[in-house]
């Protein structure tokens, strides 16, 4: 394998004091809950640290299934459960304000030719150089 530092990459560690186990919980009709429980470098329960709770859903868009992932700050699994709803509203809502941001983007992106037509009446003006000037 080569080395990351050698081939350009940046340097990819896994931090040792900072592992989870992670457990799928699902209802197999709304989406998934992740707990991820704090574990030491031994794979023991790491109580100086609080276990975290992940929800997982799909939001279809005319383009097809959209995953998303999002915290829910929960004390227990069945607390995480309950919880889902609203932070998949919260998950949405957001998502869909990212996409109409980069629909805005897109839609403002236009490419502007390097010079325009000069006006020449006798129509020997040129319509730009050719390259193409990126916003």
């Amino acid at each position: 394998m080569a080395d990351a530092t050698t081939s350009g990459n940046p340097d990819i560690k896994m931090d040792p004091n900072n592992l989870f186990r992670e457990e799928v919980f699902t209802d197999r009709k709304t989406g998934s809950l992740k707990m991820l429980t704090p574990v030491d470098k031994e794979g023991s329960y790491d109580k100086s640290r609080e276990i975290l709770f992940v929800g997982e859903a799909q939001l279809m868009t005319p383009m097809g299934a959209m995953p998303l992932a999002f915290p829910i700050g929960a004390k227990s699994l069945g607390q995480a459960a309950e919880m889902f709803a609203d932070a998949a509203k919260v998950a949405v809502e957001r998502a869909a304000k990212e996409l109409q941001d980069l629909r805005r983007e897109a839609a403002s992106s236009i490419v502007i030719p390097e010079g325009m037509p000069s006006g020449n009446p006798g129509g020997t003006g040129i319509l730009g150089s050719g390259k193409i000037k990126m916003p």
